[in-house]
């Protein structure tokens, strides 16, 4: 049997269902809008993250261009300290010596290693090594005990110390010019032992000169007081 219904009747069922169908349109879009948004900030996140984390690497950071070994920014320091004390033990033979060799070789040694030196320094400024300004508590003391001698004396003891530290000074030098992990460092090693090598051997000629000089100055001591004695 069929049913018959009013117009007002299916206009109000055709407006519920179109409104309801807009509703769930709408609901959907928002939800997916928000999806959007959430996974947009999520990914902006991480990417403000990255350079941020990049940055604050230490290997980024703290890894120094020129970054020197420990052993040769000991040779380094050592160079500095012997370097120093060669210069001020020089000025003391050009005050102090009577032979004038003895003069003439302290001379050499402020201009060889206070040459020596400047390029020690600027190296060093290169690598970011901090190198000693003053002598350290032996050099000190050495530099003390000759600055009490003076003539014949002070020559034969500062020759002394000058053959021995020149011997101790190309030993250290050969090795670094062969086994310094720096080129730059080995390169000047290399430029500087042959400069040291010719110092030691001046200092040998000139230790002979400075002991015949006591010999020389005992024997003429002993005849002048045997001269007083006979008068």
């Amino acid at each position: 049997m069929s049913r018959t219904y009013s117009l007002p009747a299916l206009v109000g069922a055709v407006s519920f269902c179109f409104a309801a169908a807009v509703g769930a349109q709408v609901t959907a879009n928002t939800h997916n809008s928000s999806n959007v948004g959430t996974t947009a900030a999520a990914g902006n996140g991480n990417a403000m993250k990255s350079p941020t984390n990049n940055a604050m690497s230490p290997k980024t950071m703290n890894a120094p261009s020129n970054e020197v070994s420990s052993s040769d920014r000991k040779f380094m320091e050592k160079a500095a300290q012997g370097g120093m004390a060669e210069v001020q033990l020089g000025k003391l033979a050009t005050e102090k010596a009577s032979a004038p060799e003895v003069k003439q070789f302290g001379q050499r040694m402020v201009d060889d290693h206070s040459k020596a030196n400047d390029q020690l320094k600027q190296l060093a400024s290169q690598k970011g090594v901090t190198l000693p300004t003053t002598l350290d508590k032996s050099a000190q003391k050495e530099h003390d005990r000759l600055s009490k001698l003076s003539g014949a004396e002070f020559d034969r003891e500062y020759m002394k110390h000058m053959v021995s530290d020149h011997k101790k000074d190309v030993s250290e030098f050969k090795s670094e010019a062969s086994k310094a992990k720096d080129a730059d460092l080995k390169q000047w090693a290399q430029t500087t032992l042959p400069v040291l090598e010719e110092h030691l051997k001046l200092a040998q000629t000139d230790e002979s000169i400075a002991k015949n000089e006591a010999k020389n100055g005992t024997k003429t001591s002993s005849r002048s007081a045997t001269n007083k004695t006979g008068s």
